[in-house]
C-alpha cells in the first residue's frame, strides 16, 4: 500500500507543477509579446485636440484628462492629421500593437527609458517619447504600434 500512496502523491504533485509550468510560461509570453493588458489585441480609439500649444486626449476609461503629447509625438501627430480638416478641434487616433485595416503609419520601438519609451516613425523620419500613460493601455511597451488618424464625425 505505501507505494500506492506514493505513487497517488507523485502524480498529483507532477500536475500540479505541470499547471505551474503551464501558466507562467503563459504570463511570460504574453508579457513579452505585449499582449497582455486592459485592452489586449485590440484597436484602442482616442480623441486628440489642440489645447495650450500642443496635443492633448482625453481618456476618462483610464483615468486621464488633458494628457499631452510630448517630446517629438506632437510633430508626428502634426504629419498623421495633415489632411484632416479642423483636425485641432479634435481628430479620432487608432491606435493597436497589431496591424489592422487602414493603417496610416507604423511606429517602431527603439528604447525605453525610466519612465516611458521612444518610438521611431520612417516616413518622414522622427522620433518621440511616449509618456508612461502607455501603460493604460499595454502592461509592456508594443515592439510597434500602428495608427490611423481620421476625421472626427459630428452629428
Amino acid at each position: 500500500m505505501p507505494i500506492v500512496r506514493k505513487t497517488r502523491w507523485t502524480l498529483v504533485g507532477a500536475a500540479f507543477a505541470i499547471l505551474i509550468l503551464g501558466l507562467g510560461t503563459y504570463g511570460y509570453l504574453t508579457r513579452r509579446a505585449g499582449l497582455a493588458g486592459p485592452s489586449s489585441n485590440s484597436i484602442m480609439v482616442i480623441t486628440p485636440y489642440w489645447f495650450n500649444g500642443t496635443w492633448v486626449f482625453d481618456d476618462p476609461g483610464v483615468g486621464l484628462k488633458r494628457e499631452p503629447f510630448v517630446a517629438g509625438v506632437p510633430e508626428m501627430i502634426d504629419v498623421l492629421a495633415k489632411d484632416i480638416p479642423d483636425a485641432k478641434e479634435g481628430f479620432r487616433l487608432l491606435f493597436s500593437a497589431n496591424r489592422f485595416p487602414g493603417t496610416q503609419k507604423t511606429l517602431t520601438w527603439i528604447r525605453g527609458d525610466s519612465l516611458g519609451n521612444y518610438y521611431r516613425l520612417d516616413d518622414p523620419p522622427m522620433e518621440g517619447w511616449i509618456c508612461p500613460a502607455m501603460f493604460k493601455y499595454y502592461k509592456t511597451p508594443p515592439k510597434a504600434l500602428h495608427v490611423r488618424a481620421e476625421r472626427l464625425r459630428r452629428s
